[in-house]
C-alpha cells in the first residue's frame, strides 16, 4: 500500500513534492518556441493543482492517462497568484496500491448518520402514498448505496462523493423550516419534492474513480431520468392519487427554476417554488464556500475571477 505523503491543501510555495495523486485532467501542448510541455491536472480530497511537465513531456505522456494515480517529484511554485507543480518525474500506481478515499474528495459529515437523518424526514411524512413512494426509494439497498455515494454536480457544487446525499438533506431541512412559516404550503409534498427533486443525478454520473457523466446522463439528464425513476415507483403504488403524482412530477421538472438553467418547466405551485429556492440557495452557498476555502490568490483577501458567479469573492476573515 502506497502512503499519501502531502496533501494538496497542504503545498507551500516552494516546497519539493514527493508524493502521489489523481490524474483529473491530461493535456499535451507546444510552446511558442515549438516545444512540447504536459498539463496535468493533479487531484486529491483536498482540491485540485495544475502541475507541468517541461522535460520529456512526450515521453511522460505516454506512460499514464485521465482517472490514473501517478507518483510525482516536483517542486511548487506560483503562476498568476495560483499554486503550481512543476514535475520532473512521474510513476503509475496501481489502484490497489492506494486508499482510494485519499483521492477521491468526500462529504465532511458522516453518510450513515446523514442517511439515518432522511429516514426519519422520511417516517415524517404522513401521507401514505407519498411515504411509501420514499420507502421504495430509500429502502431500496442499490438506490440507497448509490444515494450514499454520489457527488450533487461534477464542477459547481457538492462535487464529492456524498455530495448528493449531503445537498438533499440540507434542501430538506431548509424545506422543513420554510414549511414551518408558510402553512398553507403541502409540507408532505414539499420534503418528498426535496428529497427527490435530484434522485436522477444516483445515474447521471459515473463516479469509481473521477467524477464524470454517464452516457445517459449526457444524453438526457437527470432532470428527466428522475422523473422517469418516480413514474416506475408510482406504477407499482396501486392507488397512488394521479393529482399528486401530476404535482411531484412538476416539482422534479421544474426545480431549475429557468428554461436556461435546462429547466423543462417553471415553477408553477408554490411547493415548487420554495423546492427550486431552497435548492439554488444550498447550491451556491456550498459552491461560494468551496471556492472560497480553495488555497488560491492566497496573498489577497479575494478570490481569483469565478467563471459561475462571474465575479471575485471575498475571503471573510
Amino acid at each position: 500500500m502506497i502512503s499519501k505523503s502531502i496533501y494538496l491543501k497542504d503545498i507551500k510555495q516552494g516546497e519539493k513534492i514527493s508524493s502521489s495523486f489523481l490524474v483529473a485532467e491530461k493535456n499535451m501542448a507546444f510552446s511558442l518556441k515549438g516545444s512540447p510541455y504536459l498539463t496535468v491536472k493533479l487531484k486529491d480530497k483536498t482540491g485540485e493543482v495544475d502541475g507541468k511537465v517541461w522535460d520529456n513531456a512526450v515521453e511522460f505522456n505516454q506512460q499514464f492517462k485521465k482517472g490514473d494515480i501517478i507518483a510525482i517529484d516536483g517542486r511548487a511554485n506560483t503562476y498568476k497568484n495560483t499554486l503550481q507543480i512543476s514535475i520532473i518525474s512521474i510513476k503509475k500506481c496501481d489502484w490497489e496500491e492506494v486508499e482510494p478515499t485519499d483521492y477521491l474528495p468526500g462529504a465532511e459529515g458522516d453518510v450513515n448518520a446523514m442517511f439515518d437523518e432522511i429516514l426519519t424526514h422520511v417516517e415524517a411524512v404522513q401521507n401514505d402514498a407519498l411515504r411509501n413512494l420514499l420507502y421504495a426509494f430509500f429502502k431500496d439497498e442499490k438506490t440507497a448505496r448509490l444515494f450514499k455515494r454520489a457527488p450533487a454536480a461534477k464542477g459547481f457544487h457538492h462535487t464529492y462523493l456524498g455530495g448528493l446525499l449531503e445537498h438533499s438533506l440540507s434542501v430538506v431541512r431548509l424545506l422543513t423550516k420554510i414549511a414551518e412559516h408558510y402553512p398553507r404550503l403541502d409540507k408532505d409534498l414539499l420534503i418528498t419534492g426535496g428529497l427527490l427533486h435530484d434522485i436522477g443525478k444516483i445515474y447521471e454520473f459515473s463516479y469509481d474513480q473521477l467524477i464524470e457523466y454517464s452516457d445517459e446522463g449526457r444524453l438526457i439528464g437527470h432532470i428527466v431520468m428522475g422523473v422517469e425513476m418516480i413514474d416506475d415507483k408510482i406504477a407499482a403504488i396501486p392507488g397512488f392519487p394521479p393529482q399528486l403524482s401530476l404535482e411531484l412530477r412538476h416539482i422534479i421538472l421544474s426545480h431549475h427554476g429557468e428554461f436556461e438553467y435546462g429547466s423543462p418547466k417553471r415553477p408553477k405551485t408554490m411547493e415548487a417554488l420554495a423546492v427550486h429556492y431552497m435548492d439554488d440557495l444550498d447550491a451556491k452557498l456550498n459552491a461560494f464556500q468551496s471556492f472560497t476555502d480553495t488555497p488560491n490568490n492566497a496573498d489577497s483577501d479575494w478570490t481569483t475571477y469565478n467563471r459561475f458567479f462571474e465575479r471575485y469573492l471575498y475571503k471573510k476573515k
